[in-house]
Order: structure tokens, then C-alpha cells, then sequence
């Protein structure tokens, strides 16, 4: 494992240098660049995550996890928190929820998972004991 780790910090280091390569290079065709300022990329999931049943398994670990029954938008939130993806980004968060939902749905199907009226309209999940 210790090798591991050092290849890993030496992996850490290269990037360091080629970010601080590509931040110079900005500078040198526009000076007036505040490189700091460039926000990173983010993460989106692919269209097809359900598919491959890493939604589901990871759903079901928020669930396992849970002190009590939660809302698709609470999970497709703790979802989003545990990819550190943005959690304010509302639109990411409604499409995750819609997911989510339709991810548990399939598993309220196979008796994996139910479901009970929540406030309001929601729907509140919890494992099959």
C-alpha cells in the first residue's frame, strides 16, 4: 500500500505541475487573466447510471443508512452530496430526484423497497424489512 500511496502523491504532483503549465500558458495570451477564477468542469452523471444498477445500489445504501423513511428528493440529495457534485445546482437536482424516483419505483416492484404518504403529496421510502 505504501507504493500505492507514493505513486499516487507522484501522480498528485505531476498534475500540479501541468495545471500550473496550463495556467502560464493562459497568462502568457491573455495577462489580464485571473486563472483563479476559471471554475472547474463538473461532474455530470451519465444518462445511462440505472442502467448499469449503480443508482439502485447506491440508493439503497442511503435507505440502509437512514434513521428513518426518506423522500426521492432527500435521496437523490444525499446522492448528489456523496458524488460531490453541485448541490445547488437546482437542475441537477431535479433530474436526479426523477431518477431516483423512477429507480425506486422499479424496486418497490421487487419488493425491495416501499413506500407510504408522506406531508404533502411526497412519497416517503424505506427498505423492505
Amino acid at each position: 500500500m505504501a507504493l500505492e500511496i507514493e505513486e499516487t502523491h507522484e501522480r498528485l504532483r505531476k498534475l500540479v505541475r501541468d495545471l500550473e503549465s496550463l495556467d502560464s500558458t493562459i497568462v502568457q495570451f491573455d495577462p489580464t487573466m485571473i486563472v483563479e477564477a476559471i471554475k472547474p468542469r463538473a461532474f455530470r452523471p451519465p444518462a445511462d447510471w440505472s442502467k448499469r444498477g449503480e443508482m439502485s445500489r447506491l440508493i439503497l445504501s442511503v435507505l440502509r443508512c437512514a434513521a428513518e423513511p426518506l423522500t426521492a428528493r432527500d435521496i437523490a440529495f444525499e446522492l448528489i452530496v456523496e458524488r460531490a457534485l453541485d448541490k445547488t445546482d437546482q437542475r441537477l437536482i431535479r433530474l436526479m430526484s426523477k431518477r431516483v424516483a423512477v429507480a425506486l419505483r422499479h424496486q418497490q416492484d421487487s419488493g425491495v423497497v416501499r413506500s407510504h404518504q408522506g406531508p404533502g403529496q411526497y412519497n416517503l421510502w424505506e427498505i423492505t424489512r
